[in-house]
């Protein structure tokens, strides 16, 4: 526990420019009270003593305004910054050298059992105002934008902004957006590579036996997908 306090403080110093020394953070961090009495909830959660898990949670809940409920699990080194608004729900699992913003929220869709709320890697940020809703990873090194509301899952190095929110960045690189006029059409696709193929037959028909094709009618339809007339 001692240890695990120590590493606390030590990320709050990395991350956190207005940090000034180390009492400061242990006893006026809100965000670093709120892990500290959510381990102690969850060690009670843990050993099904939920009505002490729940009572401990509560009280960090009026003293911090963060909420984490003690069944969430959470690695090493998490910094909630600010912290005011955030709140963690049951299922939730945080890796290590996590950053989380005021504001946000790791939750579910109601639509889900059991594992209800995000999982979510190594090294990710998690801006302000940001909502994770729903039972899929987000992955290592990721970032969050502010405001985004994430509903599905995010893959490891990139940044994901919007509502809903899509990928924006991948691997560092720029995602171009969306092209919403020019849309595949996945019919007018396979319409063109079946006449190709029929051409394809057709060529060679004409080969073994060139006067069977002059027996048929000529169609004049266009292709769909190419344009090309039959």
């Amino acid at each position: 526990m001692f240890k695990r306090m120590i590493e606390d403080i030590k990320a709050v110093m990395e991350r956190d420019p207005a940090a000034r020394n180390w009492l400061e953070i242990l006893f006026l961090y809100p965000g670093v009270k709120a892990i500290r009495m959510h381990r102690k909830a969850h060690w009670f959660y843990r050993h099904n003593m939920k009505f002490i898990a729940r009572a401990i949670s509560q009280k960090a809940v009026r003293k911090t305004g963060i909420e984490i409920h003690p069944g969430a699990t959470i690695g090493r080194r998490l910094v909630i910054d600010h912290g005011v608004g955030v709140v963690i729900g049951e299922t939730t699992e945080i890796g290590d050298d996590v950053l989380i913003y005021q504001g946000v929220t790791l939750g579910g869709t109601g639509k889900d059992v059991g594992k209800r709320h995000p999982t979510i890697g190594n090294n990710v940020m998690i801006s302000s105002g940001a909502k994770v809703l729903g039972p899929f990873k987000v992955g290592d090194n990721s970032r969050i934008a502010s405001g985004a509301i994430v509903l599905e899952e995010v893959p490891p190095d990139c940044t994901a902004a919007g509502v809903p929110a899509r990928i924006v960045r991948r691997n560092g690189a720029k995602v171009p957006p969306l092209d919403q006029v020019h849309i595949p059409d996945p019919v007018a696709e396979q319409l063109c590579r079946l006449d190709c193929r029929v051409r394809q037959l057709e060529k060679a028909l004409n080969e073994v036996a060139p006067n069977k094709l002059k027996e048929l009618p000529p169609l004049d339809i266009k292709c769909p997908g190419c344009g090309n007339k039959n």
